[in-house]
């Protein structure tokens, strides 16, 4: 039986998926306008693409992350994709800026910074589960009483 686009959505190693080619076709989009009009964009421009898309893969899998039956299988997904991501769309902005990360001035620091953040964000959307999962086995129809 053939999944449906909002099925496949929903796992992390598609989302990586569909980040990375947009990373890519968009780079390919900057090569092509700097071939019509050079020095269009600047020589780092590729890793800000890069890290640009890591960080919208990040928002994207977090709040996929609330429809997940398993948040620790899904967690597992996410960090497998996301380090796929990353070392994907660091080799292609590699490729393309032909400047390494250790080259490319502050953006080692952002791919640290959004590396980061990805985490936080999943654990934040994880702990606010919990607070609703908490929330709606709380009986409101007689709140606890204050001393």
């Amino acid at each position: 039986m053939k999944l449906s686009l909002q099925k496949q959505i929903e796992k992390p190693i598609w989302q990586a998926i569909f980040v990375f080619a947009a990373a890519l076709v968009l780079m390919l989009i900057n090569v092509v306008i700097n071939l019509m009009i050079p020095d269009t964009s600047g020589k780092l421009f590729p890793w800000a693409i890069a890290t640009a898309f890591m960080l919208f893969f990040a928002m994207l899998n977090s709040l996929q992350s609330l429809r997940a039956d398993s948040f620790v299988k899904y967690w597992q997904a996410s960090m497998y994709s996301y380090m796929l991501l990353a070392f994907g769309n660091a080799m292609i902005a590699w490729g393309f800026s032909g400047t390494s990360i250790s080259d490319a001035e502050s953006y080692k620091w952002i791919f640290l910074v959004v590396s980061i953040g990805f985490i936080v964000f999943l654990s934040m959307v994880n702990f606010m589960k919990v607070i609703v999962k908490f929330a709606e086995k709380e009986e409101w129809t007689e709140p606890r009483k204050r001393k």
